[in-house]
């Protein structure tokens, strides 16, 4: 926990709040692998003071549509109080703004003397946006989007040539609203819903971003939220969005590598270095049948991604 007590924290007023900041700074991140993204509400204190110690690889503090807007000052100033006394933890922190030009570049400008990972961006439509973010933010952080936009779902394979940009979250509910299709289109078996999460992963990859699958909202219907993460790691996802413990529990299952896959690339890596050593980039494995270079190179992702 950041504070033993949070008694005299909830005897202050939203403006007193700012008087009690700290100086700690948390270290960047440096996980490579990440499975789960938590979203966390700022105005929840029990749960922001345990930041410091959660199984997410990622959470994200939720600025933008869960805060009504006359609470979302006091969601800022909570999480600018929590993160001036956070000194390490074991995930990748984000913040989730407000759009750009509706709240979100005040949000970026307050907290960019703030320690944490990166900013997430909510219903970004441009690359111009991007590169106005990427003029505004502390250089220490990277930048993330929330896909909630037709624009955006168009764009976003083009959205390259921004290092810092890094990773793009799939907001399903809105993307579907902006295309003017129902939610309830949302089943397991639903070409146009695959067809969204497909197009959406390839043009992230071309743009060189990880992408996150979609927040399912039922909480506690663990066995579909288990099977859509199957679904999607079937895609090719590495990162799922949570509600909560029980869903980032499945997630981090579900998109872990395995002893086995593990053990495989291991054995690639040796037997094809060996190899080539030897001149010889292509050969039969009594093991693992042929490896050439692209089954080599793939083993070394899994063996960075798990470092």
């Amino acid at each position: 926990m950041i504070f033993n007590s949070l008694d005299f924290i909830e005897t202050l007023s939203i403006e007193e709040r700012l008087n009690h900041l700290g100086d700690k700074r948390k270290k960047p991140a440096d996980k490579k692998l990440y499975r789960s993204n938590m979203m966390l509400n700022p105005l929840r204190l029990k749960h922001i003071n345990r930041i410091d110690n959660l199984e997410a690889d990622m959470i994200t503090l939720n600025l933008e549509d869960a805060i009504a807007p006359s609470r979302k000052k006091e969601a800022l100033y909570n999480i600018a109080l929590f993160l001036s006394h956070l000194e390490t933890a074991k995930s990748f922190i984000i913040v989730r703004t407000n759009p750009f030009d509706e709240g979100g570049r005040e949000e970026i400008a307050f907290l960019n003397d703030f320690a944490f990972d990166a900013i997430r961006v909510s219903k970004v439509k441009t690359k111009a946006e991007l590169q106005k973010i990427d003029t505004l933010l502390s250089r220490d952080k990277e930048i993330h989007i929330s896909l909630e936009t037709k624009d955006a779902f168009d764009q976003l394979a083009n959205f390259n040539d921004i290092p810092r940009f890094t990773t793009a979250n799939l907001g399903i509910l809105d993307l579907l609203t902006s295309l003017g299709l129902p939610q309830s289109l949302i089943q397991f078996n639903n070409p146009t819903i695959h067809y969204i999460l497909s197009k959406f992963l390839v043009d992230a990859k071309i743009a060189g971003v990880n992408p996150i699958s979609f927040m399912f909202q039922e909480y506690n219907d663990t066995q579909s939220f288990r099977k859509w993460c199957e679904i999607e790691k079937q895609m090719g996802f590495t990162t799922k969005a949570c509600m909560g413990p029980l869903q980032v529990e499945i997630a981090n299952e579900v998109f872990g590598q395995s002893d086995a896959a593990i053990k495989r690339a291991q054995h690639i890596k040796i037997a094809f270095e060996a190899s080539a050593a030897r001149g010889e980039n292509g050969f039969m494995d009594e093991q693992y049948g042929f490896i050439d270079e692209p089954i080599y190179r793939d083993a070394i992702l899994a063996l960075e991604i798990n470092s």
